[in-house]
């Protein structure tokens, strides 16, 4: 018999933790409305705290965003959308979202 049982699980729980927090995506790509690539980078094109729905539309209207774990064929970068919109959109100084402020940290 072990005389911890208890660290045995807490250790794979923490182990499991750590992993989990590498499972970010790798790679962002935004379709246009005519289904065309007009973004494409490991680095997300909208302020990924907040919800999609509420950022997406004013960087992309009508684009839609897919991310995945692997990196694969996000060595080229692509970016057709307007640099204004993508910086209000997702810089750290976005104080409204669709309107309303931005909530605050629960932390």
């Amino acid at each position: 018999m072990t005389r911890f049982p208890y660290a045995t699980a807490a250790a794979a729980a923490l182990l499991g933790a750590l992993f989990s927090q590498s499972a970010a995506a790798s790679c962002y790509v935004v379709y246009g409305p005519d289904k065309d690539i007009v973004y494409r980078a490991p680095e997300p094109p909208v302020d990924m705290s907040y919800q999609i729905h509420q950022t997406l539309p004013l960087v992309a209207p009508g684009a839609t965003l897919v991310f995945t774990p692997d990196n694969f064929n996000c060595d080229l970068t692509i970016n057709k959308l307007p640099l204004a919109s993508a910086q209000g959109a997702t810089g750290s100084s976005m104080g409204t979202v669709g309107g309303r402020p931005a909530r605050a940290d629960r932390g």
